[in-house]
């Protein structure tokens, strides 16, 4: 199922995104556009994402970069 209809995002996709690192709407975006055009499925995604731990979430306020296709330098390993 589509969430983002303007850049084709499905569902699986934010998954996807959300179990290599991605823990906010915003990282989701910075991962594949999702909710950067008009913005209607940005309370999907976060309903998607839960509001559960996320292990990463520190490294992201600090503004390091926290998904696992990004280099190593945060001392994470890959999924």
């Amino acid at each position: 199922m589509y969430v983002c209809s303007c850049f084709g995002i499905t569902e699986q996709q934010v998954k996807r995104h959300a179990e290599d690192g991605a823990c906010t709407p915003r990282q989701i975006a910075s991962a594949c556009k999702a909710g950067t055009d008009c913005g209607s499925c940005v309370r999907r995604i976060q309903a998607i994402l839960g509001r559960g731990a996320c292990p990463r979430r520190d490294l992201a306020d600090q503004g390091m970069p926290v998904l696992s296709d990004l280099p190593a330098a945060t001392g994470l390993e890959a999924a």
